[in-house]
């Protein structure tokens, strides 16, 4: 090699990169879920009278007279991973969303390991405070049974049940349930209560609701 020949130097990585490439799936599903570090846009919301024709059947199944509380995208680092919708019925009261049908639906615009969305799901059920261990470990792995991989473009729904805990649907198709209020009440509340990763997104889920600030579910 002569004196004059230089090997090149890669370019270097923006922070985005480096964060990405580094992290394990399940890494990266747990600041994706609800990041901390994540910028929320608001797309348009739906208008409250046409919101019961536009919600999906399955959502209609189990709210009378729906309504689309809100939408959200959450973003990471740049990274589109979900859109967020809230359906909720008339009159939602989120001080007492727990005896009360509703629906949270996220559209994914990336793919996520099912078992990574577990783990990252038991992690802030954890970090939230929600059960003993125990319980913690019963719904993990509940979870890890019931989530399935997603793609770009898959939707998965959880439909609390008031009494009955949480069910879930993956693009309109029933997948199963924790037939546990304990877990249900736990699992919205990653998304709902006031202590979320996510404030911003919350925001404008509840937009269309009463009362925004709550410390449980």
């Amino acid at each position: 090699m002569s004196r004059n020949t230089r090997s090149k130097r890669p370019e270097p990585r923006t922070v985005a990169e480096q964060d990405t490439n580094a992290m394990s799936p399940t890494r990266f599903a747990a600041a994706a879920l609800v990041a901390a570090a994540s910028a929320v846009t608001e797309p348009v919301m739906a208008s409250a009278a046409g919101a019961d024709a536009q919600a999906p059947a399955h959502v209609r199944k189990y709210v009378a007279d729906v309504r689309l509380a809100g939408t959200g995208r959450l973003t990471w680092f740049g990274f589109h991973v979900y859109d967020a919708a809230l359906f909720v019925p008339p009159g939602f009261d989120l001080a007492n969303a727990s005896a009360q049908p509703f629906v949270l639906e996220l559209t994914y615009a990336r793919r996520l390991d099912g078992k990574a969305i577990a783990e990252a799901s038991r992690d802030e059920i954890e970090r939230l405070g929600f059960g003993n261990e125990a319980q913690q470990r019963r719904w993990h792995e509940q979870m890890l049974k019931l989530f399935p991989n997603v793609e770009k473009g898959r939707r998965l729904a959880g439909v609390n049940v008031p009494g009955g805990g949480a069910r879930f649907y993956f693009d309109g198709q029933f997948v199963g349930s924790i037939d546990d209020p304990e877990f249900a009440r736990a699992f919205f509340a990653i998304w709902l209560d006031e202590r979320t990763r996510a404030p911003q997104l919350r925001e404008n889920l509840l937009k269309g609701t009463p009362a925004t600030r709550t410390a449980g579910l």
